[in-house]
Protein backbone atom coordinates (compact mmCIF):
# COMPACT_ATOMS: atom_id res chain seq x y z
CA UNK A 1 0.00 0.00 0.00
CA UNK A 2 1.11 3.41 -0.78
CA UNK A 3 2.40 5.62 1.90
CA UNK A 4 -0.82 7.45 3.47
CA UNK A 5 -2.19 11.12 1.93
CA UNK A 6 -2.92 14.03 4.18
CA UNK A 7 -6.13 16.15 3.85
CA UNK A 8 -7.95 18.64 6.17
CA UNK A 9 -11.36 16.73 5.82
CA UNK A 10 -12.29 13.34 4.00
CA UNK A 11 -15.98 12.67 2.90
CA UNK A 12 -16.97 9.66 2.12
CA UNK A 13 -19.91 8.92 -0.16
CA UNK A 14 -20.10 11.12 -3.94
CA UNK A 15 -23.48 11.71 -3.21
CA UNK A 16 -25.21 15.07 -3.70
CA UNK A 17 -24.88 16.02 0.47
CA UNK A 18 -21.29 14.77 0.42
CA UNK A 19 -19.98 16.45 -2.95
CA UNK A 20 -21.71 19.56 -1.52
CA UNK A 21 -20.18 19.21 1.72
CA UNK A 22 -16.63 19.07 -0.55
CA UNK A 23 -17.38 21.60 -2.54
CA UNK A 24 -18.17 24.02 -0.04
CA UNK A 25 -15.06 22.95 2.39
CA UNK A 26 -12.50 23.42 -0.60
CA UNK A 27 -13.45 26.75 -1.70
CA UNK A 28 -13.36 27.63 1.95
CA UNK A 29 -9.35 26.86 1.31
CA UNK A 30 -9.40 23.15 2.75
CA UNK A 31 -7.95 20.12 1.37
CA UNK A 32 -10.85 17.45 0.66
CA UNK A 33 -11.10 14.00 -0.50
CA UNK A 34 -14.43 12.41 -1.26
CA UNK A 35 -14.11 8.51 -1.69
CA UNK A 36 -16.91 6.34 -3.15
CA UNK A 37 -17.45 2.62 -3.85
CA UNK A 38 -19.04 3.71 -7.17
CA UNK A 39 -17.81 4.18 -10.59
CA UNK A 40 -19.77 7.56 -10.92
CA UNK A 41 -20.68 10.12 -8.83
CA UNK A 42 -24.17 10.74 -7.58
CA UNK A 43 -26.32 8.10 -8.88
CA UNK A 44 -29.39 9.06 -6.98
CA UNK A 45 -29.61 12.59 -8.68
CA UNK A 46 -29.28 10.82 -12.62
CA UNK A 47 -31.96 8.51 -11.60
CA UNK A 48 -34.44 11.27 -10.00
CA UNK A 49 -37.03 13.03 -11.44
CA UNK A 50 -37.46 10.98 -14.58
CA UNK A 51 -33.54 11.09 -15.48
CA UNK A 52 -34.67 15.13 -15.06
CA UNK A 53 -33.58 15.38 -11.43
CA UNK A 54 -36.14 17.08 -9.21
CA UNK A 55 -33.85 18.66 -7.24
CA UNK A 56 -35.13 20.86 -4.70
CA UNK A 57 -39.09 22.36 -3.69
CA UNK A 58 -39.93 26.19 -2.91
CA UNK A 59 -41.80 24.52 -0.37
CA UNK A 60 -38.67 23.13 1.60
CA UNK A 61 -39.80 24.01 5.29
CA UNK A 62 -38.71 22.47 8.22
CA UNK A 63 -42.27 21.10 8.95
CA UNK A 64 -41.85 19.03 6.06
CA UNK A 65 -39.39 16.67 7.09
CA UNK A 66 -39.51 14.10 9.41
CA UNK A 67 -37.83 13.19 12.43
CA UNK A 68 -37.55 11.91 15.87
CA UNK A 69 -36.17 15.52 16.90
CA UNK A 70 -38.81 17.76 14.38
CA UNK A 71 -36.93 20.79 14.97
CA UNK A 72 -33.34 19.51 14.43
CA UNK A 73 -33.41 20.31 10.22
CA UNK A 74 -34.80 23.59 10.92
CA UNK A 75 -31.23 25.58 11.06
CA UNK A 76 -29.72 23.97 8.30
CA UNK A 77 -32.74 24.47 6.38
CA UNK A 78 -33.31 28.42 6.86
CA UNK A 79 -29.45 29.08 6.65
CA UNK A 80 -29.39 27.10 2.89
CA UNK A 81 -32.40 27.55 1.39
CA UNK A 82 -34.09 26.74 -2.02
CA UNK A 83 -33.41 30.00 -3.26
CA UNK A 84 -29.82 29.41 -2.81
CA UNK A 85 -29.31 26.48 -4.35
CA UNK A 86 -31.87 28.01 -7.16
CA UNK A 87 -29.01 30.87 -7.41
CA UNK A 88 -26.37 28.27 -7.75
CA UNK A 89 -28.49 26.00 -10.65
CA UNK A 90 -28.33 29.90 -12.46
CA UNK A 91 -25.04 30.43 -12.19
CA UNK A 92 -24.09 27.55 -14.16
CA UNK A 93 -26.62 28.48 -16.36
CA UNK A 94 -28.90 25.20 -16.45
CA UNK A 95 -32.72 25.72 -17.21
CA UNK A 96 -35.15 24.83 -15.10
CA UNK A 97 -39.22 24.62 -14.71
CA UNK A 98 -41.95 24.29 -11.97
CA UNK A 99 -43.69 21.47 -11.92
CA UNK A 100 -46.92 21.30 -9.52
CA UNK A 101 -46.80 21.12 -5.59
CA UNK A 102 -43.04 23.49 -6.07
CA UNK A 103 -41.14 20.73 -7.30
CA UNK A 104 -38.09 21.95 -9.72
CA UNK A 105 -36.55 20.30 -12.55
CA UNK A 106 -33.87 20.73 -14.92
CA UNK A 107 -35.29 20.89 -18.33
CA UNK A 108 -32.73 19.10 -19.60
CA UNK A 109 -30.88 15.98 -17.95
CA UNK A 110 -29.60 15.66 -14.10
CA UNK A 111 -26.88 14.67 -15.56
CA UNK A 112 -26.28 18.92 -15.37
CA UNK A 113 -26.74 18.68 -11.62
CA UNK A 114 -23.87 16.10 -11.32
CA UNK A 115 -21.82 18.77 -13.48
CA UNK A 116 -22.37 21.48 -11.10
CA UNK A 117 -21.46 19.69 -8.23
CA UNK A 118 -17.89 18.86 -10.20
CA UNK A 119 -17.22 21.94 -11.28
CA UNK A 120 -18.46 23.71 -7.49
CA UNK A 121 -15.71 20.76 -6.00
CA UNK A 122 -12.95 21.39 -8.83
CA UNK A 123 -13.69 24.95 -8.13
CA UNK A 124 -12.10 24.21 -4.54
CA UNK A 125 -9.43 22.06 -5.21
CA UNK A 126 -11.38 18.75 -4.24
CA UNK A 127 -10.04 15.20 -5.03
CA UNK A 128 -13.11 12.88 -6.12
CA UNK A 129 -11.64 9.23 -5.59
CA UNK A 130 -14.44 7.10 -7.43
CA UNK A 131 -14.56 2.97 -7.38
CA UNK A 132 -12.68 2.86 -4.33
CA UNK A 133 -14.14 0.87 -1.84
CA UNK A 134 -13.82 1.52 2.19
CA UNK A 135 -11.74 -0.54 3.50
CA UNK A 136 -10.67 0.04 7.71
CA UNK A 137 -11.78 3.28 8.87
CA UNK A 138 -9.64 4.47 12.50
CA UNK A 139 -9.66 7.38 14.64
CA UNK A 140 -6.28 8.08 16.92
CA UNK A 141 -4.24 10.96 18.04
CA UNK A 142 -6.77 13.23 16.56
CA UNK A 143 -6.41 11.75 13.02
CA UNK A 144 -8.77 9.79 11.01
CA UNK A 145 -7.16 7.05 9.15
CA UNK A 146 -9.55 5.49 5.87
CA UNK A 147 -8.21 2.39 3.62
CA UNK A 148 -9.61 2.86 0.31
CA UNK A 149 -8.77 0.39 -2.35
CA UNK A 150 -4.64 0.26 -1.99
CA UNK A 151 -4.61 3.91 -0.59
CA UNK A 152 -5.22 5.22 2.59
CA UNK A 153 -5.66 8.80 3.24
CA UNK A 154 -6.03 10.54 6.47
CA UNK A 155 -7.59 13.90 8.23
CA UNK A 156 -8.72 15.29 11.38
CA UNK A 157 -12.11 15.66 9.92
CA UNK A 158 -14.10 12.65 8.54
CA UNK A 159 -17.72 13.35 6.78
CA UNK A 160 -20.00 10.39 6.67
CA UNK A 161 -22.53 11.19 4.03
CA UNK A 162 -22.96 7.54 2.21
CA UNK A 163 -27.02 7.76 2.68
CA UNK A 164 -28.82 4.89 3.38
CA UNK A 165 -29.68 1.74 1.92
CA UNK A 166 -32.81 3.10 -0.25
CA UNK A 167 -32.39 1.25 -4.03
CA UNK A 168 -29.68 -0.67 -3.23
CA UNK A 169 -29.44 -1.76 -6.84
CA UNK A 170 -27.40 1.69 -7.08
CA UNK A 171 -25.29 0.87 -4.53
CA UNK A 172 -26.86 1.83 -1.26
CA UNK A 173 -25.77 0.16 2.04
CA UNK A 174 -26.47 0.45 5.41
CA UNK A 175 -22.30 1.38 5.83
CA UNK A 176 -23.34 4.63 7.31
CA UNK A 177 -24.82 3.16 10.28
CA UNK A 178 -22.13 0.66 11.60
CA UNK A 179 -19.32 3.11 11.21
CA UNK A 180 -21.49 5.72 13.65
CA UNK A 181 -22.24 2.63 16.01
CA UNK A 182 -18.33 2.31 16.34
CA UNK A 183 -18.02 5.44 16.79
CA UNK A 184 -20.62 5.90 19.63
CA UNK A 185 -23.55 7.01 17.69
CA UNK A 186 -26.61 5.29 18.10
CA UNK A 187 -29.26 4.66 14.92
CA UNK A 188 -33.31 5.30 14.88
CA UNK A 189 -34.31 2.42 13.09
CA UNK A 190 -33.90 2.60 9.41
CA UNK A 191 -37.29 2.00 7.54
CA UNK A 192 -38.34 2.09 3.88
CA UNK A 193 -39.82 5.77 2.89
CA UNK A 194 -41.74 7.19 0.01
CA UNK A 195 -42.27 3.40 -0.58
CA UNK A 196 -45.11 1.34 -2.39
CA UNK A 197 -47.53 -0.52 0.23
CA UNK A 198 -48.72 -3.89 0.03
CA UNK A 199 -52.34 -5.09 0.22
CA UNK A 200 -53.70 -8.52 0.81
CA UNK A 201 -56.88 -10.48 2.41
CA UNK A 202 -59.70 -8.15 2.13
CA UNK A 203 -58.19 -5.98 -0.16
CA UNK A 204 -56.94 -8.74 -2.78
CA UNK A 205 -59.38 -7.29 -5.52
CA UNK A 206 -57.77 -4.00 -5.80
CA UNK A 207 -54.49 -5.58 -7.11
CA UNK A 208 -56.85 -6.26 -10.35
CA UNK A 209 -56.82 -2.71 -10.95
CA UNK A 210 -52.89 -2.59 -11.22
CA UNK A 211 -52.18 0.74 -13.80
CA UNK A 212 -55.25 2.43 -12.70
CA UNK A 213 -54.88 5.93 -11.05
CA UNK A 214 -56.72 8.44 -9.29
CA UNK A 215 -56.72 11.95 -7.66
CA UNK A 216 -57.22 11.14 -4.18
CA UNK A 217 -57.42 12.48 -0.13
CA UNK A 218 -54.71 9.64 1.06
CA UNK A 219 -54.37 9.57 5.00
CA UNK A 220 -52.22 8.00 7.98
CA UNK A 221 -52.76 9.17 11.15
CA UNK A 222 -52.89 13.06 11.07
CA UNK A 223 -50.66 13.29 7.93
CA UNK A 224 -53.14 13.75 4.73
CA UNK A 225 -52.19 14.55 0.78
CA UNK A 226 -54.17 14.89 -2.15
CA UNK A 227 -52.13 14.32 -4.90
CA UNK A 228 -52.74 10.60 -7.14
CA UNK A 229 -52.76 6.92 -6.14
CA UNK A 230 -51.86 4.14 -8.62
CA UNK A 231 -53.08 0.77 -8.09
CA UNK A 232 -50.47 -1.58 -9.02
CA UNK A 233 -50.55 -5.82 -9.14
CA UNK A 234 -48.89 -5.64 -5.40
CA UNK A 235 -51.10 -3.18 -3.88
CA UNK A 236 -50.91 0.83 -3.43
CA UNK A 237 -48.39 3.36 -5.04
CA UNK A 238 -48.44 7.04 -6.60
CA UNK A 239 -47.29 9.96 -5.02
CA UNK A 240 -50.05 10.53 -2.25
CA UNK A 241 -49.48 6.48 -1.09
CA UNK A 242 -45.55 7.45 -1.29
CA UNK A 243 -45.85 10.17 0.71
CA UNK A 244 -48.01 8.80 3.78
CA UNK A 245 -45.94 5.82 3.28
CA UNK A 246 -43.14 7.95 5.38
CA UNK A 247 -45.77 7.80 8.68
CA UNK A 248 -46.89 4.55 7.60
CA UNK A 249 -46.16 1.63 10.45
CA UNK A 250 -47.03 -1.90 10.53
CA UNK A 251 -50.81 -2.11 11.90
CA UNK A 252 -51.60 1.09 10.99
CA UNK A 253 -54.62 1.60 8.33
CA UNK A 254 -54.59 4.03 5.07
CA UNK A 255 -57.69 6.06 4.62
CA UNK A 256 -58.39 6.95 1.02
CA UNK A 257 -61.10 9.78 0.28
CA UNK A 258 -61.54 8.16 -3.39
CA UNK A 259 -64.00 11.61 -4.39
CA UNK A 260 -62.18 14.77 -2.39
CA UNK A 261 -64.29 17.24 -4.37
CA UNK A 262 -67.62 16.12 -3.95
CA UNK A 263 -69.15 17.81 -1.04
CA UNK A 264 -70.97 15.79 1.54
CA UNK A 265 -74.48 14.89 0.36
CA UNK A 266 -73.42 14.61 -3.43
CA UNK A 267 -74.84 11.07 -3.83
CA UNK A 268 -78.76 11.92 -2.00
CA UNK A 269 -78.21 14.88 -4.26
CA UNK A 270 -77.45 12.70 -7.15
CA UNK A 271 -80.54 10.57 -6.21
CA UNK A 272 -82.57 13.65 -6.89
CA UNK A 273 -81.07 14.42 -10.18
CA UNK A 274 -80.97 11.18 -11.36
CA UNK A 275 -83.02 8.86 -9.52
CA UNK A 276 -82.86 5.74 -11.84
CA UNK A 277 -78.63 6.01 -11.99
CA UNK A 278 -77.37 3.30 -10.40
CA UNK A 279 -74.26 3.67 -7.93
CA UNK A 280 -71.52 2.28 -10.67
CA UNK A 281 -72.60 4.83 -13.26
CA UNK A 282 -72.75 8.16 -10.43
CA UNK A 283 -69.16 6.32 -9.89
CA UNK A 284 -68.13 6.15 -13.54
CA UNK A 285 -68.57 9.44 -14.10
CA UNK A 286 -65.96 10.81 -11.31
CA UNK A 287 -63.83 7.99 -11.36
CA UNK A 288 -62.16 5.59 -13.91
CA UNK A 289 -64.43 3.11 -15.25
CA UNK A 290 -62.45 -0.02 -13.86
CA UNK A 291 -62.00 1.31 -10.26
CA UNK A 292 -65.90 2.56 -9.99
CA UNK A 293 -67.10 -0.87 -11.14
CA UNK A 294 -64.63 -2.37 -8.02
CA UNK A 295 -65.69 0.15 -5.85
CA UNK A 296 -69.53 -0.36 -6.23
CA UNK A 297 -69.17 -4.08 -6.13
CA UNK A 298 -67.39 -3.59 -3.06
CA UNK A 299 -70.14 -1.58 -1.19
CA UNK A 300 -72.86 -3.88 -2.60
CA UNK A 301 -75.18 -1.67 -4.12
CA UNK A 302 -77.21 -2.93 -7.37
CA UNK A 303 -79.99 -1.08 -8.41
CA UNK A 304 -80.86 2.38 -8.76
CA UNK A 305 -80.30 4.67 -6.41
CA UNK A 306 -84.14 5.88 -5.84
CA UNK A 307 -84.69 2.49 -4.13
CA UNK A 308 -82.25 3.50 -1.83
CA UNK A 309 -82.51 5.34 2.00
CA UNK A 310 -81.08 8.31 1.83
CA UNK A 311 -78.78 7.04 5.34
CA UNK A 312 -77.70 4.53 3.31
CA UNK A 313 -76.41 6.71 0.72
CA UNK A 314 -74.89 8.99 3.22
CA UNK A 315 -72.93 5.98 5.21
CA UNK A 316 -71.85 5.08 1.18
CA UNK A 317 -70.54 8.21 1.16
CA UNK A 318 -68.87 8.28 4.18
CA UNK A 319 -66.89 4.81 3.18
CA UNK A 320 -65.95 6.62 -0.06
CA UNK A 321 -64.44 9.59 1.80
CA UNK A 322 -62.63 7.47 4.44
CA UNK A 323 -61.83 4.11 3.07
CA UNK A 324 -59.78 2.09 4.84
CA UNK A 325 -56.62 -0.13 3.81
CA UNK A 326 -54.73 -2.38 6.12
CA UNK A 327 -51.38 -2.76 4.28
CA UNK A 328 -49.65 -5.72 4.83
CA UNK A 329 -46.11 -4.04 4.58
CA UNK A 330 -44.19 -1.87 1.96
CA UNK A 331 -42.60 -2.84 -1.45
CA UNK A 332 -39.12 -2.61 0.96
CA UNK A 333 -36.01 -0.81 0.28
CA UNK A 334 -35.79 -1.91 -3.06
CA UNK A 335 -38.30 0.68 -4.09
CA UNK A 336 -37.89 2.87 -1.61
CA UNK A 337 -36.83 6.47 -2.54
CA UNK A 338 -34.98 7.14 0.64
CA UNK A 339 -34.59 5.96 3.72
CA UNK A 340 -36.04 7.13 7.29
CA UNK A 341 -34.63 6.71 10.43
CA UNK A 342 -30.73 6.23 10.53
CA UNK A 343 -28.15 8.66 12.74
CA UNK A 344 -30.02 9.77 15.49
CA UNK A 345 -29.62 13.69 15.57
CA UNK A 346 -29.53 14.34 19.44
CA UNK A 347 -25.45 12.89 18.48
CA UNK A 348 -25.17 15.40 16.13
CA UNK A 349 -24.79 19.45 16.49
CA UNK A 350 -28.43 21.05 14.68
CA UNK A 351 -25.90 23.86 13.56
CA UNK A 352 -22.76 22.21 11.58
CA UNK A 353 -23.96 18.26 11.30
CA UNK A 354 -20.92 17.37 13.78
CA UNK A 355 -20.97 14.67 15.95
CA UNK A 356 -21.14 15.85 20.06
CA UNK A 357 -18.66 13.18 21.32
CA UNK A 358 -16.01 12.53 18.47
CA UNK A 359 -13.97 15.66 17.51
CA UNK A 360 -13.90 15.75 13.88
CA UNK A 361 -16.72 13.93 12.68
CA UNK A 362 -19.59 14.70 10.89
CA UNK A 363 -22.45 13.39 9.20
CA UNK A 364 -24.99 14.73 6.81
CA UNK A 365 -27.77 14.50 4.01
CA UNK A 366 -29.72 10.80 4.27
CA UNK A 367 -27.74 8.82 6.68
CA UNK A 368 -29.64 11.00 9.34
CA UNK A 369 -32.62 10.57 11.13
CA UNK A 370 -34.30 13.17 8.74
CA UNK A 371 -36.42 12.14 5.96
CA UNK A 372 -38.04 14.58 3.69
CA UNK A 373 -41.52 14.72 1.92
CA UNK A 374 -41.64 13.39 -1.77
CA UNK A 375 -40.86 16.10 -4.64
CA UNK A 376 -37.36 17.70 -4.35
CA UNK A 377 -37.71 17.81 -0.08
CA UNK A 378 -34.42 15.68 0.42
CA UNK A 379 -32.05 16.94 -2.38
CA UNK A 380 -32.74 20.29 -0.49
CA UNK A 381 -31.62 18.65 2.48
CA UNK A 382 -28.53 17.00 1.22
CA UNK A 383 -27.72 20.62 -0.06
CA UNK A 384 -28.53 22.44 3.10
CA UNK A 385 -27.04 19.34 5.70
CA UNK A 386 -24.02 19.29 3.32
CA UNK A 387 -23.72 23.17 3.21
CA UNK A 388 -23.61 23.65 6.62
CA UNK A 389 -20.92 21.16 7.40
CA UNK A 390 -18.79 22.53 4.49
CA UNK A 391 -19.11 25.32 6.47
CA UNK A 392 -17.77 23.99 9.59
CA UNK A 393 -15.25 21.87 8.46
Amino acid sequence: MASALHYDAIVLGAGGAGLMCAAIAGQRGRRVLVIDHADEPGRKILISGGGRCNFTNVGAVPERYLSRNPHFATSALRRYTPADFIGLVDRHGIAWHEKTLGQLFCDGSARQIVALLLDECEAGGVGVALGQPIGAVDHADGQFRVTHGDRMATAPTLVIATGGPSIPKMGATDFAYGLARRFGLSIVEPRPALVPLTLAGDALNFRTLSGVAANVVARCGAAAFREAALFTHRGLSGPAILQVSSYWRHGQPVGVNFLPDQAPGWLVAAKRARPRVGLKAQLAALLPDRLAELLAGQLGLYGDLQGVADTRLAALEGQLADWQFHPNGSEGFAKAEVTAGGIATEGLSSKTMAAKTVPGLYAIGEAVDVTGWLGGYNFQWAWASGWAAGQAI
